[in-house]
């Protein structure tokens, strides 16, 4: 049986026109689960010892881990605007206290300003990007956009967060 649109009159004064599907034999498609992964997480950081200003972005699995303590193991590469990490795996870390914890890995770079494209890169090549842009003369972060490539069936896996509390500088 065909689908048939009907259309319901409005009310007077009213701004929408309601249309109703009449006899539609397929229902309609169910929104899909974002399944993430990883969290993504950036912020500023003063090494007191070194004396330097870092930029980090930390990534996390969303899953705990009860029995052993795991490390991401990511190749990073960096362009003058881009930064492309390759998410390998998952190594256990020598640590003789255990506890339930997620797999965590922090990258830290001196020579982040303005916006940067990050991307997250699986092993199946299953792609998320964001554009962050980041201003240490304004002591700010910004989440500008998240980017799914069309090129690719990507899907999102991770999401980005920003970390006020954790900003530390020289001199505070």
């Amino acid at each position: 049986m065909p689908t048939k649109t009907k259309i319901i009159e409005p009310k007077k004064n009213a701004k929408n026109v309601l249309i109703a599907t009449v006899g539609a034999d397929k229902k309609a498609p169910k929104p899909k689960k974002v399944n993430l992964e990883y969290r993504v997480k950036s912020y500023f950081k003063y090494d007191s010892q070194l004396k330097k200003q870092f930029y980090v972005i930390s990534i996390f699995t969303v899953k705990e881990f009860s029995s052993l303590n795991y490390e991401i193991s990511v190749d990073v590469k960096k362009n003058k605007k881009n930064i492309d990490i390759h998410l390998l795996g998952l190594n256990t870390r020598q640590n003789f206290y255990m506890q339930a914890r997620t797999a965590s890995c922090d990258l830290f770079f001196e020579d982040l300003y303005g916006e940067h494209i990050v991307s997250i890169i699986k092993q199946d090549g299953n792609t998320n990007q964001f554009v962050i842009d980041y201003n240490i003369f304004k002591k700010e972060i910004k989440l500008k956009e998240f980017i799914l490539p069309k090129k690719t069936k990507s899907t999102t896996f991770s999401d980005v967060e920003i970390i006020t509390n954790l900003f530390t500088f020289k001199g505070e």
